[in-house]
């Protein structure tokens, strides 16, 4: 079944003014429901990226009683391009602060992998954007999923017409894969958190440039098929410095402060999108994610550290995307 990008837009549109739309009576149904009974979020307030980040995350860990003793643990940031701005990629800095938090608690080994899109260079883009020095001071192997070998497996839900992806080795033989998106505002998938950010673990060599062929299978679909199919460990975002406007590369700079953990990737990315002033079922992905992934539901997450608030004014977004914001702004904007 093949979905377009404006039927999902439409059908949000639809629930965003009240009609009785759901995603799911448009899409193919999933598999499996991997969803726990209660989901755990901690909210950070990290204010710069000097401070000691290393202890913060590791106190968050602790309340996610993230076990990773005697695992391979594999960090995703979110590795785009290297435009000089601190909105576009994970920070290095945070990136190592978790390197340092795991290797502490404990594990075996701690990888950092990414296969960019938007650049067939990954070297380059390594080297631009501070990564490449910042992982050799600390001798922490970065591995290019876009070059790495290959497994084909069976996608775990049906949202596109793919029956198979091609995988990287690395992703599929990691004990224990910790998503670290930056927390941004996406053009074509309204944001991009813990869940899009998995775009980078399917191979740009396979499949083109900037995954060519996720994007005519239809972004939101394509999300779930890779989130059913590379199931995530934990999250740890980086909002520190997040983007507003026309994402994921082109827009502005926003201070947000804060750094949200969880394991689980739906939690998360609803809790992001509530810290951007959104309503998280407004977005198609997280809405149809809370039926068999993870939960969306406040009823169903319990927040721990700072107090969830929304922002005074929210996150700007493209013309596509008003309709996020949720009931409270649009009251305030009356």
């Amino acid at each position: 079944m093949n979905i377009t990008r404006r039927s999902l837009l439409a059908a949000s549109a639809g629930v965003a003014a009240g009609a009785s739309v759901s995603v799911s009576s448009l899409l193919p149904k999933y598999q499996f429901d991997r969803r726990p009974e209660r989901s755990r979020v901690v909210i950070l307030r990290v204010d710069h990226y000097a401070q000691h980040l290393e202890d913060l995350l590791d106190r968050g860990l602790r309340v996610l009683s993230s076990e990773v003793a005697g695992k391979t643990v594999l960090l995703k940031p979110n590795l785009v391009d290297y435009l000089p701005n601190d909105a576009v990629n994970t920070h290095p800095s945070l990136i190592l602060a978790a390197a340092a938090c795991f290797r502490r608690r404990g594990a075996k080994s701690v990888a950092v992998a990414d296969g960019p899109g938007h650049q067939r260079d990954t070297q380059l883009v390594l080297r631009e954007s501070g990564y490449e020095e910042c992982l050799r001071s600390e001798k922490i192997r970065f591995v290019d999923l876009n070059r790495d070998q290959l497994v084909r497996r069976r996608v775990q839900a049906g949202y596109t017409a793919l029956k198979y992806l091609w995988l990287p080795r690395t992703i599929l033989e990691a004990d224990f894969l910790v998503s670290m998106p930056k927390i941004k505002v996406h053009h074509w998938s309204g944001v991009t958190l813990s869940m899009k950010n998995m775009f980078g673990v399917v191979p740009g060599a396979r499949y083109g440039w900037p995954k060519n062929i996720l994007h005519w299978m239809g972004i939101q679909e394509s999300i779930l098929d890779v989130c059913a199919t590379v199931p995530v460990h934990c999250v740890i975002a980086d909002g520190v410095i997040a983007m507003e406007g026309n994402g994921p590369l082109n827009g502005a700079a926003r201070h947000m402060g804060s750094i949200v953990l969880s394991n689980d990737p739906v939690a998360a990315d609803a809790t992001c999108a509530r810290l951007m002033g959104f309503e998280p079922n407004r977005i198609p992905h997280i809405r149809e994610a809370s039926r068999f992934l993870g939960n969306s539901c406040l009823s169903c997450i319990e927040q721990v550290g700072e107090t969830l608030s929304r922002p005074a004014v929210p996150y700007q977004v493209v013309a596509d995307w008003e309709y996020l914001r949720s009931a409270e702004h649009h009251l305030r904007r009356q």
